[in-house]
């Protein structure tokens, strides 16, 4: 009989130890699909802030060539404003396909309980 109980204390702590790999697997991956999209909407941020401002000067510099200087800082500003929303969404969609729930540890620890 204790023989038995040494035998179902090893396979259950086995057991446990594989469950706990799966699950720092399954984490892994889920982290790494979060900071790419982290990575993603910190680059839109940060690309847009710097080439805007240059690239923003200079088309309404030229804009101003043939209309208000105010006139083309809005139309400048409006170009902006649309490039930076779609960035923003296409890192919105990355970070909401992350799921931090390990799925399969879960359901493998159901089945084994």
């Amino acid at each position: 009989m204790g023989q038995l109980i040494g035998e179902l204390a090893s396979d259950l702590s086995t057991l446990l130890r594989q469950e706990i790999e799966l699950a720092k697997t399954e984490l892994k991956v889920e982290v790494s699909k979060a900071g790419k999209g982290a990575g993603l909407v910190g680059g839109a941020g940060y690309a847009g802030l710097m080439v805007g401002v240059f690239a923003s000067l200079t088309l309404m510099f030229v804009l101003d060539l043939g209309m208000p200087t105010w006139v083309a800082a809005l139309l400048v500003t409006i170009a902006w404003a649309i490039a930076g929303y779609v960035l923003f969404t296409r890192g919105r969609q990355q970070m909401k396909s992350v799921h931090p729930t390990p799925t399969q540890t879960v359901e493998s620890i159901k089945e084994t309980f």
